[in-house]
């Protein structure tokens, strides 16, 4: 029995011993696709887990058609074109598909070859991260050990088919700032989603990143044990593509300065939007595709509909905040073929003077970018942060010719999870750039004669 023990003992010492001291770009070709597992040779035991990580963006990573396209037709051609930016296609791959990444496979096979960069973000990904490098968590800073020994926050009683080790690193949000926080090559940060929370009240408080996206719930963690536990956490990793996460996650109010109005009285209708959910700041992560807008309307009495702009507060910037019929994005020409004379796309794609919540990437010549890779500096941020009430106010001369009766006001927030000019341009699937609505607001007026 002490034999076993000591082996046991041993076994475990010599996969700490393998721990790579390698990290970020250090990783890339230092190991083959054979020492990783598939995570369908996990879902023999871990049956519950592994349909909740296929069904999330964790397991498209690679595979998402706007991903593929921005990988292959953007980065991957800008990196053939201008060698400067072939690390930074390749280091793509160290969040979107880490086995491609470790196993030097990069550019890797698209998707359709079904190869086993197809694993995108994987169990054997997250589960051989041994730690990161707490002084750089940004553009995977990981230490990864692939082989038996498996990491996770509980530990507990080794399996057949892998040995296991706590890891206190597993529990917090540091673990995700790995692939959420990003610095372009200009060392600009170009996503900075663990920062926001960082910064905001929700750390403070101790709220981890996993409470939100991987709430824990009763179950087990595999089929073969017999102990239920309390706190088993959700592989769902739900966020901005799911419907039911972005619902609601903004307030919206709003009413008018006065209920009683005659044609040609002016009204001050004021918004408030309130996030009272996120504990990030909101849109974030891919705050370059992000669209999140805020749309009022009037409808009379007969249903006519009148849109009303934004007023306007005057900050440095504002301008790249209202949406307008400008253009953008001209450095598409730099990464692939374009028509002769192309001048950028539409830059908002939607109804004049609206206000946008977003934060503009811009690159060394100025040009509004979706590529964070070309992003040399950034503009205004103006996103909702967590807990933050932004106040909008749409000054409205009652028209003439309105009919008399009630006036219904309407404050629509919606999200697009990428720039529909650019979806349409690229031929992205029309589920990346439709409206998902966030929430809506609604107050009444009367107008009397």
């Amino acid at each position: 029995m002490k034999k076993v023990l000591l082996l046991a003992v041993l076994i475990a010492s010599l996969a700490t011993a393998k721990e790579s001291s390698r990290f970020g770009e250090a990783l890339h070709g230092t190991y083959q696709y054979k020492d990783f597992q598939r995570s369908a040779y996990c879902r023999q035991c871990h049956r519950e887990i592994y349909y909740q990580w296929q069904q999330s963006m964790m397991a498209q990573a690679y595979t998402h058609h706007w991903d593929e396209i921005e990988y292959f037709n953007l980065a991957v051609e800008h990196a053939k074109r201008n060698p400067k930016f072939k690390p930074v296609a390749d280091g793509c791959n160290g969040c979107h598909t880490p086995f491609a990444y470790l196993a030097g496979d990069t550019p890797p096979p698209r998707p359709s070859k079904k190869s086993m960069a197809n694993e995108s973000v994987s169990c054997d990904v997250c589960h051989t991260i041994s730690g990161y490098n707490e002084k750089l968590l940004y553009n995977f800073s990981y230490y990864v050990s692939p082989g038996r020994l498996k990491y996770g926050n509980r530990g507990g009683t080794n399996s057949p088919a892998h040995e296991l080790k706590k890891s206190d690193a597993h529990g917090k949000s540091q673990f995700c700032a790995n692939c959420h926080n990003e610095q372009s090559p200009w060392g600009v940060w170009v996503k900075s989603t663990y920062t926001e929370w960082l910064e905001g009240p929700y750390s403070k408080e101790g709220v981890q990143c996993h409470t939100c996206h991987m709430p824990p719930a009763p179950g087990k963690r595999a089929i073969t044990e017999k102990k239920n536990y309390p706190d088993v956490r959700q592989h769902l990793f739900h966020g901005a593509h799911v419907q039911s996460k972005i619902r609601g996650a903004i307030d919206v109010l709003i009413q008018p300065s006065a209920k009683e109005l005659e044609p040609g009285d002016r009204v001050v209708f004021t918004v408030q939007l309130f996030n009272q959910k996120c504990g990030h700041k909101v849109p974030s992560g891919s705050v370059e595709d992000r669209m999140l807008y805020l749309q009022v309307e009037a409808i009379d009495a007969n249903g006519k509909r009148y849109h009303l702009p934004v007023d306007r507060k005057g900050f440095d910037g504002e301008e790249y905040t209202i949406s307008s019929s400008a253009k953008a994005y001209q450095d598409f020409a730099e990464m692939m073929d374009v028509p002769e004379g192309f001048d950028g796309l539409p830059r908002d794609g939607i109804t004049p003077g609206n206000r946008i919540f977003r934060m503009p990437y811009f690159t060394e010549k100025g040009i509004m970018t979706i590529c964070q890779w070309n992003t040399a500096k950034l503009g205004v941020d103006y996103r909702i942060g967590p807990r933050e009430t932004k106040v909008e106010t749409f000054t409205w001369t009652v028209p003439d010719t309105i009919p008399e009766g009630t006036v219904r006001i309407t404050a629509t927030l919606n999200y697009r999870l990428l720039v529909k000019p650019v979806a349409d341009f690229l031929k992205v699937p029309e589920e990346e750039s439709r409206d998902r609505l966030i929430n809506r607001g609604e107050t009444t007026i009367e107008v009397f004669y």
